[in-house]
């Protein structure tokens, strides 16, 4: 089954567009795991088994568990995933970006080690970045496109001229994504929540791509105008919450509210697709 197979399945069986991040900072973790970096697989597998009949992803960032030693809990939570929520595609945040020799180690990491069924990759370096994860039938790759973040003004909304229409580079990572560089039907794109207008424009130009779309809940992103910009029938949004879910409370009811915050966004996404 190919990750686009999961993830239209997923969407179908527990009617979702919602994409939980799994993002863990020991100094935010509730009660008593709070700043135990040891606690960061209990906590996530928790989130996961509160919330796998609302999503239609999960997405581990791979940072906050190098940055505390606990890339052996990220293989241990990926496991986990596979047995409680066989049905969900896993989205490994890593936001690679090398070439050559070294890509095909990141790639041999998301896909071989950890067994992930989609990976988010940095462009900038071009084609020769992206092909290794290509190498894999069936795993995707989300292209970093249009980001939620104020600085990506600096380089994603600069013209090229260079390229016919001097199109900015956002349009055309999207172009040369739904066009040329996606051989295989594995590409997706990123674009932040915080820029609906932005997302029109890419659903424009990549009609058929999977768009994973960041930034709802705590970065500001509007649930309503997200849906509204980037879903259609052809083109699949997968709308990731982090912190908004992850963190709903630090009490003893963590996981009743990480549950609750999971379902109201999902309805809200449902409610702005009708």
């Amino acid at each position: 089954m190919t990750f686009l197979d999961m993830l239209q399945g997923a969407m179908a069986r527990n009617d979702s567009l919602l994409c939980v991040g799994l993002d863990p900072e020991p100094r935010r973790l509730p009660g008593a795991l709070r700043g135990d970096a040891r606690r960061i697989y209990d906590f996530c597998a928790a989130i996961v088994d509160a919330t796998c009949d609302l999503v239609c992803a999960f997405k581990p960032q791979i940072a906050y568990f190098a940055a505390h030693r606990a890339e052996d809990q990220l293989e241990r939570l990926m496991q986990h995933m596979r047995v409680s929520a066989p049905h969900v595609p896993i989205i490994l945040d890593a936001k690679r970006g090398d070439i050559g020799s070294t890509a095909e180690q990141y790639a041999c990491e998301a896909f071989e080690r950890y067994g992930a069924d989609a990976v988010t990759l940095s462009p900038f370096m071009g084609f020769d970045s992206i092909e290794p994860y290509l190498q894999y039938p069936g795993k995707g790759a989300f292209l970093l496109c249009r980001t939620s973040n104020p600085g990506g003004d600096d380089l994603q909304a600069q013209r090229l001229a260079s390229v016919e229409g001097q199109p900015l580079l956002y349009e055309h990572v999207a172009r040369q994504a739904q066009g040329p560089w996606n051989r295989n039907g594995q590409l997706g794109l990123v674009v932040g929540a915080t820029y609906p207008e932005e997302i029109a424009r890419v659903r424009q130009l990549a009609p058929t791509l999977p768009l994973l779309i960041p930034g709802v809940g705590a970065q500001g992103g509007d649930a309503a105008a997200t849906v509204r910009a980037g879903f259609t029938a052809e083109g699949p949004i997968i709308v990731n919450s982090s912190r908004a879910v992850l963190y709903a409370s630090d009490g003893e009811d963590w996981k009743e509210a990480a549950r609750a915050a999971a379902q109201a966004t999902r309805a809200a996404l449902n409610a702005a697709r009708g």
